[in-house]
């Protein structure tokens, strides 16, 4: 466990002028290369810019004192939307003289439900991780695990991107359930229905109703979709990374399966683009949060017309992990 402060582990990113992605350097697979912006050794990536003076700038839109969890309940994504993976048993334990109860969680696959995909989690090429990480270092627990962020700790600013709102602002039909994909014109109607501006280390929640569709789904719906998944999210473009990259966003959460959208490309011709995630996260450094429980938040924004509001996410301290749920709450 390190002994550094938060503050020490960010101390020099306020002093990092991020550049555009256009002047990063070329990446040897093909789009541009955000290893070494916080140093050869950085682990962390874009959380870097989740300095003190941010989470403290944050903390004043807090304004009303309401809160919104953004976790779905454990076992919600049932069977699981990957047939990879599995759901979390839970077992009581009845404690001696009937006083009380202990209880064992097993089988918990974190990316089964609401997480965050660490930098340990996919490269920007096969065998090789953000930063140059190795995946002999990633088998070892060496680099980019989960248990970074957590000892460093995720808070900042939040920004709802309402996409269906967006949908609607442009005159298109739109089903959540169905692949559809955001891209640069939608993202920034989403951004000016929301009334912000993009600030360095925000946070921002992609609301595609994806989950909130999944939840009144009945169980024929929910036994087909391991097989034949079909989901909204990013474009697999060059121009979506660019426009993530110039927000200068520490992270993308978003209430869909993977952030972009479903089915990717994940063939070694379609690189990098096909699966932006090999941008996202194994360029970039960017933390990507996927079904998240966002319907609940998305309504609120609608209703009262702010869109922004604190995040506050406590990742487990796990270490080696590749994935943690969020343990997220976003406060208005």
């Amino acid at each position: 466990m390190s002994d550094r402060t938060s503050a020490d582990r960010t101390e020099g990113a306020a002093d990092v002028k991020l550049p555009s992605y256009d002047e990063l350097p070329s990446a040897p697979d093909g789009g541009r290369s955000g290893w070494g912006v916080f140093g050869a050794d950085d682990q962390l990536g874009l959380v870097n810019l989740l300095i003190p003076e941010r989470a403290a700038a944050a903390a004043k839109l807090v304004r009303r004192g309401v809160s919104f969890p953004l976790d779905a309940p454990w076992g919600m994504f049932s069977p699981p939307l990957n047939s990879n993976r599995g759901n979390p048993r839970h077992h009581l334990i009845a404690q001696p003289g009937g006083i009380g109860f202990d209880d064992v969680w097993d089988n918990v696959y974190p990316q089964a439900g609401s997480q965050w995909d660490s930098l340990a989690h996919i490269g920007y090429s096969r065998e090789v991780y953000y930063n140059g990480a190795t995946a002999d270092d990633i088998r070892a627990g060496r680099r980019n695990t989960v248990d970074r962020w957590a000892e460093h700790g995720i808070t900042g600013r939040g920004v709802l991107l309402d996409m269906p709102a967006a949908m609607r602002e442009l005159g298109r039909p739109y089903d959540p359930g169905t692949t559809v994909e955001f891209g640069r014109r939608e993202l920034e109607v989403a951004r000016e229905i929301a009334g912000v501006e993009y600030r360095p280390g925000d946070i921002l929640l992609l609301h595609t109703g994806f989950t909130g569709w999944y939840a009144d789904q009945g169980d024929d719906v929910r036994k087909r979709l391991p097989r034949d998944l079909r989901a909204p999210g990013l474009e697999h473009t060059e121009d979506v990374c660019r426009y993530l990259w110039d927000s200068h966003a520490a992270a993308i959460a978003s209430d869909t399966f993977a952030v972009e959208a479903w089915p990717a490309d994940t063939t070694p011709e379609a690189a990098p683009f096909g699966f932006i995630h090999q941008m996202l996260i194994g360029s970039f450094g960017m933390a990507l949060g996927e079904l998240w429980w966002l319907r609940d938040l998305a309504e609120d924004c609608a209703a009262d017309g702010v869109y922004e509001g604190m995040l506050v996410s406590v990742p487990a301290r796990a270490p080696g992990g590749i994935a943690s749920a969020p343990n997220a709450v976003f406060l208005k």
